[in-house]
């Protein structure tokens, strides 16, 4: 039994240039062709499809993908149970960011003030206060650090809360555009840029596309702002650097 490649992606939930794309670079190459030349797909390269999928869903890059599926030292056995821990990782994830929108909409009506603790409590192990003095010493001369001091001043738990999940929600559609191969110069990755300088905008300071530019450099080239974005998704970093500044020359 074989399939044509539109059976393949009606059944698998992906376009067909995404199968061709994958057969282009050898990740899954259909084990036939018709007498017209057409690509007709087994049921062992729908399990390798299934493979991939699952893979892709978790963040893996394709090369990675090629790797793990050619090692052949791995059986399908260790392939599902890889899956499996990642998969149990990945939801325990999105139980905490469930956590943190629950705790978002309690903060709207409390109206408390966010304590030193509470930070903590906000932003987990990553401390808000933690590149304070470096912060001062690079920018503190200038009038946007001091608009961004003036604001968070002001700030309360709900506010605190609210900036999270905002991020932790901007972190998830942007794993999920890099899932669908979107490219930094398209128009959905330009647009989740602009969304990320709004972002600083609301809350921090006029960030003019020069200057979100100029972060965009420190969000790859300093080890502490490129794991934070890593963290979010692997190459995320350089990803969001080549949209910034694809979004800041369609503007400029």
């Amino acid at each position: 039994m074989s399939y044509s490649v539109g059976q393949v992606a009606g059944f698998a939930g992906v376009t067909v240039r995404t199968l061709h794309h994958y057969d282009d670079i050898g990740l899954l190459v259909p084990s036939e062709r018709s007498h017209a030349g057409h690509r007709r797909y087994s049921d062992a390269d729908l399990d390798r499809l299934q493979q991939i999928l699952f893979y892709r869903e978790l963040g893996f890059p394709l090369d990675e993908v090629a790797a793990l599926l050619d090692d052949p030292d791995a059986d399908p056995r260790a392939h599902l149970r890889r899956q499996h821990e990642l998969l149990t990782a990945r939801i325990e994830r999105l139980r905490k960011m469930a956590a943190a929108v629950e705790h978002a909409m309690e903060a709207r009506t409390m109206g408390i003030n966010l304590t030193p603790e509470e930070k903590f409590e906000v932003f987990g192990d990553k401390d808000p206060e933690q590149y304070a003095d470096e912060a001062e010493a690079r920018w503190g001369g200038t009038e946007l650090y001091a608009e961004s001091q003036r604001r968070v001043a002001r700030y309360t738990k709900e506010d605190w809360k609210r900036i999270q999940v905002e991020m932790a929600d901007w972190g998830e559609r942007y794993d999920a555009l890099m899932t669908a191969d979107e490219p930094p110069t398209g128009e959905a990755a330009m647009g989740l840029a602009e969304e990320h300088r709004q972002h600083i905008c609301r809350w921090y300071y006029e960030c003019s596309y020069e200057i979100h530019t100029s972060l965009s450099e420190m969000y790859v080239s300093d080890e502490r702002f490129k794991a934070y974005y890593e963290s979010m998704r692997p190459g995320l970093a350089e990803h969001l650097r080549d949209a910034i500044r694809a979004n800041a020359d369609r503007h400029t």
